[in-house]
């Protein structure tokens, strides 16, 4: 490929399709598993206010769920217009990994998502339950099958040549390469800390405007709850992560560390300006010794940096920018879900400040998961396949007016998309879960009396 312009544009466009994508199975693969808890709450106490909590949640998960299929399925056409390479090459691959994630997923999800939704008071319960319990797991299956792919694309095992065509040798290896473990388990925690905090911050959103919402107040204890027992795990994991990169892709650690050249002892940059030109850190900010005690567990470790890998080398910048953001940002996570878990104990209502605090908190795990995406992305440049196949051999030849036009169209689609559904999301939380009791459930049958509350606590001792 001698068109960089056009493999830009390509990169963009693919990356803006995947970005907006990954927003809402980020959200949904844990939200489904909240929503199996607040059905079996209902099913075991029979209180109301936990039935209104669940249909207000399934609604977010359905819209979220529906934005996640439209969003995957266009970005799945750019594998025939944009990168037909990479079909061409691995499709041998690649092709049974996405066949097995729609079939054993996808179908899974399709088909029960309609019980779960409409289904309430027409099955028994335990069929209801059960319905919601196979769509969760169904969530998982998919990020099972994607995640497999996309890890072998960084860490490639288990494949071998036969008459010039790629083919897998051992599924096993392709499956469960060596990033796969890690990567997983990132992922679905990083789907856990985006769920509760979109729980917290909406349910915030309403306590704002009516701070004697009992399910409000439910949903939020829930959601900093699981948000302070996940960001130390997430950290932990991210830790072992990046360990399991920096034996199989040392290049992208160099970035991210804005390592320029290999040394004993290796700084950690706590902040600088990277300079491809001068292959230099302006303004920086280092703690001596730190990198390699991180990277190496010994304060003289060599760690090798950008020169050792080139030509191969990713763009510097925006991986040690992205890494930092990801960084900082799961770093306040954990702090205002400690914060949230100690305000909240013994039942006090929260203070505003932290209401406000949760609420502006909403999607800051679309922040960091956006972020990481990122680093993890563009660190493995020049590379798609590592090692195996370039980024610049599986574009396509498009013009590059049309993939200019297109790519607008995109931006201009997907923020309006994004706009219509933070204003539906926010109105729904606005609403709050109470509105729903007492309404009808579709079947003929009322909601059941809500069940006596315990009163409220708030800060002065007061009862209301």
């Amino acid at each position: 490929m001698d068109n960089p312009d056009l493999l830009l544009l390509a990169r963009a466009q693919f990356g803006l399709n995947i970005g907006f994508h990954i927003l809402f199975p980020s959200l949904t693969i844990a939200l489904a598993w909240i929503l199996v808890y607040f059905r079996i709450r209902y099913a075991r106490s029979g209180d109301a206010a936990w039935l209104a909590t669940y249909k207000l949640w399934t609604k977010v998960f359905a819209l979220s769920f529906a934005m996640g299929v439209v969003t995957g399925i266009t970005m799945s056409f750019q594998f025939g217009t944009n990168w037909p390479g990479f079909m061409m090459h691995v499709g041998n691959i690649a092709g049974p990994l996405l066949a097995f994630e729609v079939l054993t997923a996808f179908f899974l999800e399709a088909t029960f998502l309609g019980v779960m939704l409409f289904g309430m008071n027409r099955v028994p319960a335990w069929v209801h339950i059960g319905a919601t319990l196979l769509v969760a797991v169904g969530t998982l299956f998919s990020a099972f099958w994607i995640l497999a792919l996309n890890s072998w694309m960084h860490t490639p095992t288990g494949q071998v040549t036969m008459d010039g065509v790629l083919i897998a040798g051992d599924w096993l290896q392709v499956i469960f390469n060596p990033s796969f473990p890690y990567r997983i388990t990132h992922v679905l925690l990083a789907s856990g800390l985006t769920a509760s905090f979109v729980l917290a911050g909406l349910s915030a959103w309403r306590l704002l405007r009516a701070p004697a919402d009992v399910s409000a107040l439910r949903t939020l204890r829930t959601g900093v709850v699981i948000a302070a027992v996940i960001a130390p795990l997430q950290i932990f994991v991210g830790d072992l992560h990046g360990l399991n990169t920096l034996e199989h892709q040392p290049a992208k650690i160099a970035a991210i560390e804005a390592l320029w050249n290999t040394e004993r002892g290796a700084p950690l940059v706590l902040f600088a300006v990277p300079n491809a030109d001068t292959r230099h850190n302006d303004f920086a900010i280092e703690v001596p010794k730190l990198a390699s005690l991180i990277l190496k567990h010994d304060p003289e470790g060599e760690v090798k940096g950008i020169e050792a890998f080139a030509p191969d080398t990713p763009p510097v910048a925006p991986v040690f920018f992205a890494f930092r953001i990801m960084l900082a940002m799961g770093v306040l996570m954990l702090a205002l879900a400690w914060t949230g878990v100690w305000f909240l104990r013994r039942g006090a209502a929260p203070p505003r400040w932290l209401l406000w605090s949760l609420a502006g908190f909403t999607f800051s795990g679309w922040v960091a998961t956006l972020s990481g995406w990122l680093v993890t992305e563009i660190g493995r440049q020049p590379w798609l396949v590592t090692g195996i196949l370039r980024t610049s051999q599986a574009v396509g030849r498009i013009p590059e007016a049309q993939l200019g036009a297109s790519l607008t169209g995109y931006v201009l689609v997907y923020a309006l998309m994004l706009g219509a559904y933070m204003v539906v999301i926010t109105h729904l939380a606005g609403k709050g879960a109470g509105s729903d009791i007492g309404s009808n459930t579709g079947s003929g049958d009322a909601y059941p009396k809500p069940a006596p509350q315990r009163p409220m606590i708030l800060e002065s001792g007061s009862a209301k």
